[in-house]
C-alpha cells in the first residue's frame, strides 16, 4: 500500500526503472557544480570543505548574547546567526509601549548602534561571517553593522554574511512586517543597489521558506510559495533599474529540513533546478552564479516536542542528515529544548557537535550528491517539483507573488496544509513519538534558561543616556534628510547611516519611514 509524503504525493513501496522512464539524465542532473544544479551548486561539494556550521543564538541583553557567540566560536560554529527580539523586529525600541514584556524574550536586544557595537565586541567583523535574521528593519540593522565594523576600522568590501530581508514572507507566515508591500519592496531593492556598491561581498536578502514551513507548508508549498517570492524579488531589482546578473549571485535562500529524510532531499534538488531555470529563462541571466540557489537550512523546529525532549536530540541529527544529504550550504541544528525555553549553554553546544558527527564522523562528506540516480530519490524529485511548478503557476495567474498575498492564496493554503497534519496527529494517523504514541506518565523535571525580566528597565536606561548624551538636532537633521528621501526616489540607505551614525534609535528610524510610508494592515481572506 502506497504512502503519501508531507506535500501529499504518493511514495510507492518500490521505485524501479519504470518510475524513470523517459527520463534524461543530462536534461534532469547535468554534474555537480554545473546547470540545472540538481546535484548541487559546486563541482566538490563537501569533498573540500564542510558546509558552514551557523548556529542561530541571541537574547536578553547585547552583553549576554556575545558572550553566548564567543562560546559558540569557541566551540567550533564557523559562522554567527543574530536572532533578535521581537521589538527590534519590529522597529520599535526597547522603551517604546508596546514592547513591554517582549525586550530580550526571544531575541537580542538592540536599539542603536551602541548595542550592535557590545554584541560584537571582541569578535573582528573581518574573520566571522554573520547572518542577521531581520526583515522589516533589515536595512538600519545592517547598516548598524557596518558602522561597527569601520569602527574596528573593517572596510565594508571585507565584511561577508547575510540579512534576511524578505518582507512577502512576513505577510504570509510570520506577521513582522511594519511598512506596505511597495514600500517595502523598494527599501529591498534600495539595500540590493547600496550593497553592490558598497558591501560587495554580502547576501542582500535570505528569501525564506523556513517560516512558512513552520506555520504547517508542505515541501512542495514550502518550495513554491519560496520561489514565486524570489521572482518578485527579482522583478522589482529589474524594474528599480539593475541588471540581474549585479545582484543575482547575492541572492541566498533558507529553508526548514524535516526528519522526512527523502522528501527534504527531494525538495532541496527540485528547488535548485526550478530556481537555475526560471534566472536563466525567464529573467536571461547570463552569469552562471546568478542560477545556482544557494540556500541555509534549519532544523525544524515545529517537529520538536516539549514532551521526552531529550528525543528532539534524534530528531535534529535525522534533520540535520537531511539537509546535508540535500546539498545545504549552511546549517542550524536547533537545540533539544527549544519547544520549552531558549537553549541553555549545553543544550546550545550539543546541538553544534550534532553538526560536527555528521561532517567528521560519517561518510557524508566523502562523495557529491550520493542519490544522485535513485529511482526513489529522483522520482520523487520529479513529482515535488510539478507540484511546486503548478503552485507557481496559480501565483502568477494571479499576477504575481505580491496580488496573491493580497488575495489570502499562499496564507490559505498554508492553513488548510496545517490543518491536515493536526488532523492526522489528532487521529494517530501521524505518529508523535511521546505525543500521540510511546509517552510516559511522569516527565522528568528540566530547568530551562530563563530571561531575566529586569532586561527591560535596563535598556530603558540605556536609550534615556543614549538620548541625553548626543546632539539631537543633528539626529533631528539626519532623520529629516531620510524622510525626504523616502517621500523622493534616492535611495534612503545613505540618510539612513547617517541617522544612526548620529545615534538615532531603531524606533526613531522605523517612525521616520512609518511617517511616509504608513503601516500594512493584512485583509483576512477568510
Amino acid at each position: 500500500m502506497a504512502r503519501e509524503s508531507e506535500s501529499g504525493l504518493p511514495i510507492e513501496p518500490v521505485y524501479g526503472p519504470e518510475a524513470l522512464e523517459g527520463w534524461d539524465p543530462a536534461e534532469k542532473l547535468g554534474d555537480p557544480g554545473a546547470y540545472p544544479y540538481t546535484r548541487g551548486v559546486y563541482p566538490s561539494m563537501y569533498t573540500g570543505r564542510p558546509w558552514t556550521m551557523r548556529q542561530y543564538a541571541g537574547f536578553g541583553t547585547a552583553v549576554e548574547s556575545n558572550a553566548r557567540y564567543k562560546q559558540l566560536i569557541a566551540n567550533g560554529t564557523m559562522g554567527l546567526s543574530v536572532a533578535f527580539d521581537l521589538p527590534t523586529q519590529m522597529g520599535h525600541d526597547s522603551d517604546a509601549p508596546i514592547a513591554h514584556g517582549e525586550v530580550g524574550k526571544v531575541g537580542v536586544a538592540v536599539d542603536s548602534v551602541e548595542d550592535m557595537r557590545i554584541l560584537f565586541d571582541g569578535i573582528p567583523l573581518d574573520k566571522v561571517s554573520t547572518s542577521m535574521t531581520i526583515n522589516a528593519p533589515a536595512a538600519p540593522l545592517l547598516l548598524m553593522y557596518q558602522l561597527v565594523a569601520e569602527e574596528q576600522g573593517v572596510t565594508a568590501d571585507r565584511l561577508t554574511g547575510t540579512v534576511q530581508n524578505d518582507v512577502l514572507k512576513e505577510y504570509i507566515a510570520r506577521g513582522t512586517y511594519i511598512f506596505p508591500p511597495a514600500p517595502s519592496l523598494r527599501l529591498i531593492a534600495d539595500t540590493f543597489k547600496y550593497c553592490r556598491a558598497g558591501i560587495p561581498k554580502w547576501n542582500t536578502i535570505s528569501i525564506s521558506g523556513y517560516h512558512m514551513a513552520e506555520a504547517g507548508a508542505s515541501p512542495a508549498q514550502e518550495i513554491a510559495f519560496t520561489l514565486a517570492d524570489g521572482i518578485e524579488y527579482v522583478r522589482t531589482a529589474v524594474a528599480a533599474g539593475m541588471d540581474v546578473d549585479d545582484f543575482a549571485p547575492r541572492l541566498s535562500f533558507f529553508f526548514v529540513a524535516r526528519t522526512t529524510i527523502l522528501e527534504e532531499v527531494a525538495k532541496f534538488r527540485a528547488a535548485r533546478r526550478i530556481w537555475a531555470r526560471v534566472m536563466k529563462e525567464e529573467f536571461g541571466a547570463r552569469d552562471p552564479k546568478s542560477w545556482m540557489l544557494r540556500f541555509h537550512t534549519q532544523t525544524a523546529g515545529v517537529q520538536l516536542t516539549a514532551q521526552q525532549p531529550e528525543v528532539n536530540l534524534v530528531r535534529v541529527a535525522v534533520q540535520g542528515l537531511a539537509a546535508v544529504l540535500g546539498g545545504t550550504q549552511s546549517l542550524h541544528t536547533n537545540s533539544f529544548d527549544e519547544a520549552i525555553a531558549l537553549p541553555t549553554d549545553k543544550s546550545a553546544r550539543l546541538a553544534l557537535r550534532t553538526q560536527q558527527v555528521l561532517a567528521h564522523e560519517t561518510d557524508v562528506t566523502a562523495t557529491v550528491d550520493p542519490f544522485a540516480g535513485s529511482y526513489a530519490v529522483e522520482r520523487m524529485t520529479d513529482d515535488v517539483e510539478a507540484a511546486a511548478l503548478e503552485l507557481m503557476g496559480r501565483i502568477e495567474d494571479m499576477g504575481g507573488a505580491v496580488s496573491a498575498i493580497e488575495r489570502g492564496f499562499q496564507k490559505g493554503e498554508i492553513e488548510r496544509s496545517a490543518y491536515r497534519i493536526a488532523q492526522e496527529t489528532d487521529s494517530g494517523e501521524r505518529v508523535v513519538v511521546g505525543v500521540n504514541r510511546y509517552t510516559v506518565d511522569v516527565e522528568e523535571p528540566y530547568e530551562p534558561l530563563r530571561v531575566d525580566p529586569a532586561i527591560e528597565a535596563q535598556q530603558a536606561e540605556r536609550l534615556a543616556a543614549l538620548r541625553a548624551g548626543r546632539d539631537r538636532r543633528a539626529v533631528d537633521t539626519a532623520l529629516a534628510e531620510l524622510r525626504k528621501a523616502a517621500e523622493g526616489t534616492e535611495n534612503v540607505l545613505p540618510p539612513m547611516k547617517e541617522a544612526l551614525r548620529a545615534r538615532a534609535t531603531i524606533g526613531e528610524v522605523c517612525d521616520a519611514l512609518r511617517r511616509v510610508w504608513g503601516t500594512y494592515v493584512p485583509t483576512d481572506a477568510f
